[in-house]
Parts: structure tokens; sequence; C-alpha cells
């Protein structure tokens, strides 16, 4: 009977290794980022979620490509709603459910605005705001990520110092699953191309100055000249995240 349990525990091993891509970043790194998310959809999927917050061009991309793959269905597309979102940030997920024929899962924080003021008192993102993002974002992330086993992101190494070494693929212990980055390696520029190319929607505030957009002016300002793409986020602060991708 030992040796029957030892051969079972063997064949799972085998098949677990078979659709674990964590130890295959190098030959993931290489591949076109359309081939990352046909492999990652293959290996995880249906327990598959990408974040989109509609207030990147990143996220477009993604669902754009996704849709193209013919894997939209396979993967839960979700955004945090954090109750202060810019209205064009609504208007671009609203125009691309549509379009992509789509509804991407909203997930809340446990907290109102009005019961956090009464928690914590007012204005917490200026005085506190790793417990503002602590509440609005990561508990309502860690939500979405708990059944799952596959996150795909569209993180990207210019996007910040902070983004610099972004993998293609790791563990993340946060969230305890597989994080994907297949955009990693692009620049601003070919995201902006494909989305051209393509005629991918995108947030109309993009065009006002903005490159990074999370929840509203409360946190979020055009960066200036010469500044990175994220500088506009938490401006006058020393957070330059808000505890998904990093720590807060």
């Amino acid at each position: 009977m030992p040796h029957a349990i030892g051969g079972f525990l063997s064949i799972v091993n085998v098949q677990l290794a078979g659709i674990d891509l964590r130890r295959q970043g190098p030959r993931l790194q290489g591949l076109p980022a359309e081939e990352v998310l046909r492999e990652v959809v293959r290996a995880y999927a249906p327990d598959v979620a990408l974040s989109c917050s509609f207030g990147g061009p990143s996220g477009m991309v993604l669902v754009d490509m996704l849709a193209r793959l013919d894997l939209l269905d396979d993967v839960e597309v979700y955004y945090l709603d954090t109750g202060l979102l810019f209205q064009a940030t609504h208007e671009v997920r609203e125009r691309i459910e549509e379009q992509y024929g789509f509804e991407a899962t909203a997930y809340h924080p446990e907290q109102s605005l009005t019961e956090q003021a009464a928690l914590h008192g007012p204005s917490l993102w200026n005085r506190d705001p790793d417990t503002c993002c602590g509440i609005r974002k990561v508990g309502p992330n860690a939500r979405a990520l708990a059944h799952k086993r596959a996150w795909i992101t569209g993180v990207r190494r210019d996007q910040s110092a902070q983004r610099a070494a972004t993998p293609v693929i790791e563990w993340n212990a946060k969230f305890g699953l597989v994080k994907v980055a297949p955009l990693s390696g692009w620049t601003e520029a070919e995201i902006w191309d494909y989305i051209r190319h393509h005629d991918v929607p995108y947030n109309r505030l993009h065009d006002e100055g903005y490159p990074s957009l999370g929840c509203d002016t409360r946190c979020t300002s055009r960066p200036l000249p010469g500044e990175s793409l994220r500088s506009g986020r938490w401006r006058g602060l020393s957070k330059t995240e808000c505890g998904l991708h990093g720590s807060i």
C-alpha cells in the first residue's frame, strides 16, 4: 500500500509540474505577449483573472489580445471599484464591455466612503493613503483572487523605477498565486502603436495628460514634463504603489 500511495503521488506531481509555469520564466520572457497569454490560460483556466483598471492603456491591450485569441471567456476580467474612480474610467469600461461582449466583475471595498470616514476620519487618502488603499484596493483585490491560480496584470518595466525588474511570470506570495505580466517588456510607445493599429478603446483622460489613472483627483494628477508615467499618483507623498504590485 505505501508503494501504491507513493506511485499515485508521483503521478500527481508530474501532472502538476506539467501545468506549473513558474519555472519557465526565461522561456516565457522571450515569447510574444499573445503566446504568454495562450500558455497561461491553457495551464490555469478557468482559475485565471485579469485585473484591468480601465485607467491604463495596457489593460485595454490585454483585453483585446484575449479577445483575438478567443480566450476572453476563459478569463475573469475584473476591476476594483473604489468608489473614487474617474467618470471617464467607468465610461471606457462600459464601452469595452459592449465592444468585446463581456461584463467585467466589480469588487468593492467592504466599507463605504461614509463608513470609512466614520471609522478613520475624513479624507483618509490625505492622512494615511496606505490604509486607504488597503481598504479600497488591496482588500477587494484579495477577494478577487481568492480562488484563482493565475493573475494577469498590465504591469510594465517602463512605468516606474519600482517596476523596472518586473518579470513575465513569478510567484506572488501576497495573494498566493502565479502573477503574469505579458507586457512587462513593452514600452509606452509600443502599447499605443497596438491601440492605434487595432482601434482599441482607451480612457479619454489619456488625451488630457494623464498616462496613469487611479482614484480621481484626490490621488491622481498630471505628470510634469520629464517625470515618469506614474509620477502623478499620490503627488507630494513618498508613496508610489497602492499595494497590489509592490510595497505600500
